[in-house]
């Protein structure tokens, strides 16, 4: 069950299952916590598992002046304090990996270590143009449905389409109760489009693992190479056969890996 936290001055619809060392998801551009299902069912017989809505999401409120990848930032940090955590191990995921950066750099000792999943340091082109696009398309879709078929290319692999995975996911955003609109939508992909810490992310002390899909178009491969690069010792992997949202489409493969880059990092595993 969720419920409201008051954190950084807004109430932040949060997440938390399971007892053990603590875990915070951060979730994407438009991403309610029930993204995260899968590690909320599959990690917290191990972990505390805390996931929540991002201010625009599912029941956070957007902000009544303009939002930034900082301001998420130290929502996250607000909730793990009000949550009385000290420190977590952090994943974030697409825009919420822009978010988990910036929590590192802005308050690294509440960051036990950090998952960037289908992450980027810096806009380029292509970035650039597709963001705009998307922005395009939140409002001159010819509807809810159109919307999520065709933004969805850009998310899922072609065999999610093709087996009806990408099919359950649009009815499920569509009957979900606390839908995003176009406007918040629009505000929260702004501060992503601006999104950029190439060069601070060299500041980033905790243990990392960039984790790319080899098939996302969004945010390929070469851009998450370019995040590991940049912070001192971080590991890169290419998740073989997936796009933008591993997650949900091989949850047992991500959850795994997750769970060994963890205990690595808490001293009770080896290097994968």
């Amino acid at each position: 069950m969720g419920e409201y936290v008051e954190a950084n001055g807004t109430s932040i619809w949060t997440e938390s299952r399971g007892q053990g060392p603590d875990v915070l998801l951060i979730a994407g551009l438009s991403d309610p916590s029930e993204a995260w299902q899968a590690q909320l069912e599959g990690l917290s017989d191990r972990y505390r598992v805390i996931a929540f809505d991002n201010r625009g999401s599912g029941r956070t409120p957007l902000p009544e002046g303009a939002m930034s990848v900082a301001m998420m930032a130290d929502d996250a940090a607000g909730l793990l304090r009000v949550l009385g955590v000290d420190e977590a191990h952090v994943a974030g995921y697409s825009g919420g990996s822009a978010i988990a950066q910036e929590l590192a750099l802005r308050h690294p000792a509440v960051v036990r270590s950090l998952v960037l999943v289908s992450t980027w340091a810096q806009a380029d082109a292509y970035f650039t143009t597709m963001t705009r696009f998307w922005r395009w398309l939140a409002t001159q879709a010819p509807g809810a449905r159109a919307m999520l078929e065709a933004f969805f290319l850009w998310i899922y692999t072609p065999r999610a389409h093709a087996d009806g995975t990408v099919q359950r996911i649009i009815e499920e955003t569509l009957a979900f109760p606390y839908p995003q609109s176009a406007e918040a939508f629009q505000r929260q992909l702004e501060p992503f489009m601006q999104h950029d810490t190439l060069d601070r992310l060299p500041g980033i002390t905790a243990p990392t693992l960039v984790l790319a899909g080899e098939r996302d178009i969004a945010t390929p491969p070469r851009l998450g190479q370019v995040v590991a690069d940049a912070i001192p010792d971080a590991r890169f992997e290419i998740m073989a056969g997936e796009a933008h949202q591993p997650f949900q489409e091989s949850p047992d493969v991500f959850n795994a890996r997750l769970h060994s880059f963890w205990r690595h990092v808490d001293g009770a595993a080896p290097p994968p």
